[in-house]
């Protein structure tokens, strides 16, 4: 039986964070579909496409070490129906402090209610990486900063070019 986690989230950028959850997301799965979100409400600095690449251009290497299987998509859905279509066993969500805990509990919870059969996972950030955050990321970005320490290089330069223009 494949094993298949689900982990969302927007990516805009990918972070040595979200790579960190997902080496360790997979361990736990066979198959790990990272859904990047869009949401109508929210204004991205990169747009799907340029998101997809980018979580692709991370993920595949970590995927290929770890002789699993990755796909990465875009959804604009509720994240318990995105685990649905992608016959999800567990939600994937990375944890970097209480902050996020308690949001994620909550969310934990009411996708709980709607698709019982979906077991949401928890992996908290490592000491490493706890305090990326990719809004932090763009902001020091926008502000002429040093990101190397916190994307893979290739996100890096895409910060600068994006920035530049």
């Amino acid at each position: 039986m494949t094993r298949i986690g689900l982990y969302p989230g927007s990516f805009d950028p990918v972070t040595y964070g979200h790579i960190d959850i997902a080496k360790r997301a997979l361990a736990l799965v066979d198959r790990l579909v990272i859904a990047v979100g869009t949401h109508h409400d929210k204004q991205s600095l990169f747009s799907p496409d340029e998101r997809v690449a980018m979580v692709i251009d991370a993920l595949r290497p970590v995927a290929d070490e770890a002789g699993a299987e990755i796909d990465v998509t875009v959804y604009d859905t509720l994240t318990v129906t995105a685990a649905i279509e992608f016959d999800a066993d567990v939600i994937i969500r990375g944890l970097r402090d209480a902050g996020d805990f308690d949001y994620e509990m909550q969310m934990a919870g009411m996708n709980a209610s709607m698709v019982p059969s979906v077991e949401t996972v928890f992996l908290a950030s490592s000491p490493e990486t706890r305090y990326i955050a990719a809004s932090f990321v763009r902001q020091i970005a926008a502000m002429g900063g040093d990101v190397s320490a916190f994307v893979p290089p290739p996100v890096a330069v895409a910060l600068r070019r994006k920035f530049s223009a």
